[in-house]
């Protein structure tokens, strides 16, 4: 791995291993349960060594990026648009990537570059990861929607849509409260402390079955407060 990261590896080379690790891994037999521990750790180097070579992070491909917008391999052109001197036509290039990790690594470099239509585009595709771990880029806030796009959002079709709506701070009312009712918690919570939200769907939160979402109602300042008095008592507070 440290040979196909090196700046002076000829590209033949690069490719051959490459090419080897992604063999070596699909050609491997699980070690079996009477397997020793040094075989399974073999294994388990083997069968990880292509995730090793997508998540490499390369500073001097960063530093000269242009060569490497197109490189065949993925960790070369996410460190690609990790670069803040590319020209606006390879930003286009790298926002309109086949894998989703070199779209939002560009997103997060040069957000300033990426169109409204684009921004939603890239918001459509991306896929939440369902595991326990959370990805940087669903706790952030990167891209930047106009009042008419996030209106139009608190009633898409798609979750990750809606659940960007309440970044309008002015979102009017009646939009608020169809968050709030949405059948996906991830939903429910972005719009828990939006000042715009009705009462009455505030309250409603605070008993939510997601303990995230009522946590969230709980901690908006728009509560009233003797509902905050009341939550502190019945915490024992």
């Amino acid at each position: 791995m440290k040979v196909f990261a090196r700046p002076d590896t000829l590209e033949d080379m690069r490719a051959q291993i490459h090419a080897s690790v992604h063999e070596l891994s699909r050609s491997m037999a699980d070690p079996g349960p009477d397997a020793d521990d040094e075989t399974v750790m073999q294994w388990y180097q083997n069968a990880f060594a292509p995730t090793g070579l997508r998540i490499l992070r390369l500073p001097w491909v960063t530093a000269d990026p242009l060569p490497h917008i197109d490189s065949p391999y993925v960790s070369f052109r996410v460190s690609a648009a990790a670069s803040r001197a590319l020209p606006v036509d390879a930003v286009a290039r790298l926002l309109d990537d086949e894998e989703e990790i070199v779209r939002l690594t560009i997103e997060h470099t040069a957000p300033h570059l990426v169109d409204p239509e684009t921004a939603e585009s890239i918001e459509r595709r991306y896929h939440p990861r369902r595991d326990k771990f959370t990805f940087w880029w669903d706790k952030a806030e990167v891209l930047t929607f106009p009042p008419a796009a996030l209106r139009r959002f608190a009633t898409d079709p798609e979750p990750r849509l809606r659940s960007l709506a309440p970044r309008d701070p002015d979102l009017p009312a009646e939009l608020a409260e169809k968050p709030a009712s949405d059948p996906e918690d991830r939903v429910r919570h972005a719009v828990a402390a939006h000042r715009n939200l009705p009462l009455s769907s505030l309250l409603r939160l605070l008993a939510d079955s997601s303990e995230c979402v009522a946590e969230a109602a709980g901690a908006s300042p728009f509560l009233p407060v003797e509902r905050m008095e009341w939550l502190l008592a019945q915490a024992g507070l």
